[in-house]
């Protein structure tokens, strides 16, 4: 197996923690090294990986694959000199700050002939693939709504200054909206219009911390929450349909896991403990349940196996950039209502 040479643009905590333990425990990719600007961190956790000085000395390396970590606000300008450079590319949600951005990269990629991915590994959680296939077993009859939560309490600000500061990248709705808004189109499509609130709650906060997007479609809506005041969490899914509901919490242990320092696996990764299980309330077959439904495997794994496949056989990317587009053009459409107080028709 001919391995896929990888570097990655940062070693902070999306670095150590979401992508070089799946790079190094992956057969088909080697993990060659990162661009370090001031902590030069990756050789205590892998010796053989090299530290760069800069964005281009990377580029000049025999490197096959980017992965793009780096705050949002970067995020076009150094995918687009990856691409340039030709060299195959990961990029971190949220994908670019506009759908402008997005589509340009999109573009891009396809001249070039170079796969572009973007790094939305909540599909690979195990509560949204519980929710998944609830959905796709069409237990629950024809969906009416279906709300969606990412609740955290954290009323401090990050030390991460650029989270903070109010740049074009910053902001919950540019950090965990990306998360929901792909989980939601990844299940129902694209919307046809969109409502949103947008806010800022905590004290002192310059960016965004609050928000409720509702998603409209023909027949049934989909809300999507997000906010750092809620210390007594919701289910993290709820969805209603005409025969019955189904609630999940948030239970995925894989970042709990994996800041530990713990090592992916093919067997027990991904699995949560008892007493998460999701709740099904519905009709089947005219008989009224009431049940625990036990929670799927989630891995993160996969999407670095959709990846690999992806550049050894040219296939589809695990989530397309296109599929990036889509969610910055949600966020574009919740930005405008938040602003004008009004509904959002997408065009598609």
């Amino acid at each position: 197996m001919q391995k896929i040479k990888t570097a990655l643009l940062s070693y902070g905590m999306s670095g150590k923690v979401f992508h070089a333990p799946f790079i190094e425990f992956h057969d088909g990719f080697e993990l060659v090294g990162s661009w370090e600007r001031s902590k030069k961190l990756i050789q205590q956790d892998y010796p053989n990986a090299k530290s760069y000085e800069t964005l281009e000395e990377l580029l000049q390396d025999d490197i096959d694959l980017v992965i793009v970590n780096t705050p949002v606000e970067t995020h076009f300008e150094y995918a687009k000199k990856v691409l340039l450079a030709g060299k195959h590319v990961v990029v971190e949600k949220a994908f670019t700050t506009t759908a402008a951005e997005a589509q340009e990269l999109d573009n891009l990629a396809k001249e070039k002939g170079l796969k572009l991915s973007v790094f939305q590994n909540r599909r690979w959680d195990s509560d949204f693939k519980t929710v998944q296939k609830v959905i796709s077993d069409k237990v629950l009859g024809e969906l009416v709504e279906a709300e969606f939560h990412f609740d955290r309490y954290n009323p401090l600000l990050s030390a991460k200054g650029h989270k903070e500061t109010a740049n074009s990248g910053a902001g919950i709705l540019k950090d965990l909206g990306p998360h929901l808004i792909d989980q939601a189109l990844y299940l129902f499509g694209m919307p046809i219009a969109v409502f949103a609130d947008i806010r800022v709650t905590r004290e002192h906060s310059l960016v965004d911390d609050w928000i409720d997007v509702l998603l409209y479609y023909h027949d049934f809506r989909v809300r999507l929450k997000a906010g750092f005041f809620v210390r007594e969490a919701n289910p993290a899914y709820v969805i209603h349909g005409k025969k019955g509901s189904f609630l999940k919490s948030r239970g995925d242990v894989q970042e709990d896991e994996l800041k530990l320092g713990k090592k992916p696996n093919l067997t027990t990764w991904g699995k949560e403990a008892p007493g998460y299980e999701g709740l099904l309330h519905t009709v089947i077959d005219d008989k009224e349940i009431k049940e625990k439904i036990s929670t799927l495997q989630g891995n993160y794994y996969d999407f670095f196996e959709g990846v690999y496949q992806s550049i050894s056989k040219d296939v589809k990317e695990p989530v397309t950039a296109n599929e990036g587009l889509q969610v910055m053009q949600i966020i574009e459409a919740a930005i405008e209502s938040n602003i004008e107080g009004k509904v959002i028709v997408v065009l598609l």
